[in-house]
């Protein structure tokens, strides 16, 4: 039982707070694993390198946490639980990090609709509507939007789309990943 317990807990066998240089290592391996998880992915995403920018980078980021953590031999409990927080981390911030370049180098262009698809299935009007659209030189575009894409858009109408000047992160509200073709 002694055994198993040490396991689990690893060798933090002590009563009252953990001592200052265990706590300071903790936070540092845990501070600095954050930042290169979030840092991996926003320099993928500005830079245009598609396994960074798609959380690929971070995963391995997270996977090197939870190696030191087994390393230093730190319990499974914590292993565990940091594993879990650092993939979720990992996954989460693809999504954060587009939304970053495109609020620093993201434009709004004005698009036309040419179709609109409800995407309900069951007839109830409750799924997303993508709008096929092209550009302000007739241009289609080779991803359908839905941010700005409602039940009463018509073909016809105008709705504006923020997309990445150079390219590299998708428009904002576009279902895929594709680049859009307006990039210059």
């Amino acid at each position: 039982m002694e055994h198993l317990r040490s396991m689990v807990w690893g060798p933090a066998e002590f009563v009252g707070p953990p001592p200052l240089r265990l706590t300071a290592r903790g936070t540092l391996a845990g501070c600095l694993a954050a930042a290169a998880i979030v840092g991996t992915t926003i320099a993928g995403a500005w830079y245009g390198v598609p396994g960074l920018a798609a959380g690929e980078g971070g995963l391995v980021c997270a996977a090197l946490l939870v190696l030191y953590l087994c390393g230093v031999r730190a319990g499974r409990a914590l292993v565990g639980v940091v594993a879990v927080l650092a993939v979720c981390l990992a996954l989460r911030t693809p999504q954060a990090a587009a939304g970053f370049v495109l609020a620093e180098r993201g434009r709004v262009e004005p698009v036309v609709v040419t179709s609109v698809d409800s995407g309900s299935k069951d007839g109830t009007g409750s799924g997303r509507c993508l709008c096929s659209v092209i550009d302000r030189n007739g241009v289609p575009v080779k991803v359908c939007i839905w941010r700005g894409c409602e039940q009463n858009t018509r073909p016809g109408d105008a709705i504006a789309v923020v997309y990445d000047v150079k390219g590299r992160v998708p428009p904002r509200g576009a279902e895929g990943g594709g680049s859009p073709p307006w990039t210059r």
